[in-house]
């Protein structure tokens, strides 16, 4: 089957955008900072790197493409964040508190962090006094110079090449803001290894979300928490890849959203960290025989010629999908009702590809049970609004104790 053109492509953007993900064009690397940054990894993999180094007088140093390297005189107390990406890790390391903004309205941010966040003893995302930094509408992202001024963030954790593509901005404005207010530190291209504009692409590198969450744990000086945490990730790992089935007995899947009709799906063999909770399962991709792009879309009929034996529906939990009211949509409807996924009650909300560390446990967890119930346990039913399902302790993948006593900086 070919591409089909999205008839909807600007809505389509509009609910990506404010769901968390993000796009855009970049600038010089001499722009950004000193340094070129470490040899990345194909950001298909979560190989972890070093994330930073002490320097003279208490300073230290921290690198990450597209900024390179970057000298700290001490911990930012004060953080710009655009997507959930760098507001879990910031919550991840505990400096949850430091987080002054979001790119988007942070009740709704706010509200998916709180659905794993619930299920961690003491961890949680202040969302008063968080300001929204985008006041674009439609297409374009518009977000007032001014107001990072206002913010006068010690950090702006945030791809630099990001801004430099909002409307009003261009490199000479993301450089004043670096040098009159404070440092970039961000890398947004590596959710899809997607191509840089020309401009970032000579220095640009592609990570996976561990590499990025090593590195942002540098910026925070917090290795130890880091570590703690990677090995929480590594052990899951483990866990469900010790339990899989032979590679030919795994459902063919399909990641994908649904809006009015319309189905607009993603690859599941891209690299990059928006599919970190899905590649370790190793399912065959529904989608793979396609020339799958970002305006791809598929009508009721096209998908049913695909038909996947399970769909996960991207930003499932607490977002603006009501993914149970689709569902039941879909079962009422003459065509995609004979969807395999729907006469077998495999339609599943899925996770936020623009995950931190700590929803990316959970989404692993999440996913381990939508794909194989058998080995990890039935995916309880999910109402929206219902926050994580609640699931018996002996089912859980990974110890929410642990990882609660980690955030707290109490684990030994």
């Amino acid at each position: 089957m070919g591409t089909h053109a999205n008839r909807n492509a600007s809505t389509r953007r509009d609910l990506i955008r404010y769901g968390g993900a993000v796009a855009g064009a970049g600038l010089l690397a001499g722009c950004l900072g000193a340094g070129s940054g470490d040899p990345g990894s194909d950001g298909g993999s979560d190989d972890e790197e070093s994330g930073g180094d002490d320097g003279p007088a208490g300073s230290y140093s921290v690198e990450m493409a597209p900024v390179g390297e970057l000298t700290l005189d001490s911990v930012p107390e004060s953080v710009m964040v655009y997507s959930l990406l760098y507001a879990d890790m910031a919550v991840a390391f505990g400096h949850g508190d430091a987080v002054n903004s979001l790119g988007f309205d942070a009740d709704a941010g706010g509200n998916t962090l709180d659905a794993y966040y619930a299920e961690l003893d003491g961890v949680e995302f202040d969302r008063e006094g968080i300001r929204q930094l985008n006041s674009g509408s439609g297409d374009g992202i518009t977000v007032d110079r001014e107001l990072l001024y206002e913010l006068d963030a010690d950090l702006h954790l945030a791809d630099p090449c990001l801004f430099a593509s909002f409307e009003g901005w261009d490199e000479d404005d993301v450089a004043e803001i670096r040098d009159n207010v404070g440092p970039w530190f961000g890398n947004v291209y590596s959710r899809r290894n997607s191509e840089p504009p020309e401009s970032c692409r000579d220095d640009y590198e592609y990570y996976g979300l561990w590499e990025i969450a090593e590195r942002v744990a540098g910026a925070f000086r917090e290795p130890e928490r880091y570590e703690a945490l990677s090995a929480v990730r590594d052990d899951l790992i483990e866990t469900v890849q010790a339990d899989l089935p032979p590679e030919e007995e795994r459902p063919t899947v399909g990641t994908l959203l649904y809006m009015d009709g319309t189905y607009y799906p993603s690859r599941l063999d891209e690299p990059g960290f928006a599919n970190a909770h899905v590649r370790p399962f190793g399912v065959p991709d529904a989608f793979g025989a396609d020339d799958v792009t970002y305006e791809t879309a598929y009508d009721h009929e096209q998908l049913l010629e695909v038909d996947p034996d399970v769909i996960l529906h991207q930003y499932g939990m607490e977002s603006y999908y009501d993914v149970a009211g689709t569902r039941e949509e879909l079962a009422d409807h003459p065509v995609a009702g004979e969807l395999s996924a729907i006469e077998n009650d495999r339609f599943y909300p899925s996770g936020d590809p623009v995950q931190g560390p700590i929803m990316n446990l959970f989404q692993i967890e999440m996913t381990a049970k939508q794909l194989f119930p058998e080995r990890f346990g039935e995916w309880p039913a999910y109402e929206l609004g219902d926050g994580y399902p609640e699931i018996p302790e002996s089912e859980r993948l990974f110890d929410r104790d642990r990882v609660a006593a980690i955030v707290a900086g109490d684990a030994e």
